[in-house]
């Protein structure tokens, strides 16, 4: 069975009301995933970031923005290897004290950098993201999207402008080749 949880482009938006404006793109009633190659053959492959990160479950659009920090950056900082193994340790076992864990590291590190926000994503991804008081609130449903967004949109623009295109639409192809696969 297949990742995509959505019937249509316009059905994702319904689930998700923030998804158009973060988009920035009007639905239609076909396949997601052709909704989503289709904003990169229509020149927007900065959008089609945004709805991929939408249209993946939340652990996956986490692994998915990862894998697309991985490629396109070329070295890390220690703390930018630290964010993004945390994140990816939450990744593989999906547990609360990684989901915690990679949510404290976030909150102590630079929001400029594309790794912190893939930490914020597996710590916005469930459970209390109020940290170390009693008080319970749970993320916003589009949090974890809006991450994995921020991380992949500011990862490329690190690299030369001619470069960037290709890089968006890379990373878009990786996306739905992840929302194809089958679940295990």
């Amino acid at each position: 069975m297949p990742l995509i949880r959505f019937a249509s482009a316009r059905d994702l938006y319904e689930a998700f009301p923030t998804a158009q404006s973060d988009v920035d793109a009007e639905p239609d009633d076909g396949a997601p995933i052709a909704y989503l190659r289709s904003l990169c053959t229509r020149g927007s492959p900065d959008k089609a970031v945004a709805f991929c990160a939408y249209l993946l479950p939340r652990r996956e659009a986490v692994w998915w923005g990862c894998r697309c920090i991985r490629t396109i950056t070329q070295a890390f900082s220690a703390e930018d290897a630290h964010l993004l193994q945390a994140a990816e340790d939450w990744v593989h076992v999906p547990e609360e004290d990684r989901r915690v864990s990679a949510l404290e590291l976030a909150h102590r590190s630079n929001p400029n950098w594309p790794s912190t926000w893939l930490a914020f994503a597996a710590g916005w991804s469930g459970g209390n993201i109020l940290l170390g008081i009693e008080a319970k609130s749970p993320p916003p449903p589009q949090q974890t999207a809006r991450a994995v967004r921020a991380a992949v949109i500011s990862g490329v623009a690190r690299l030369p402008p001619a470069q960037r295109h290709k890089a968006l639409i890379d990373c878009v192809e990786d996306g739905a080749r992840i929302a194809e696969e089958p679940r295990s």
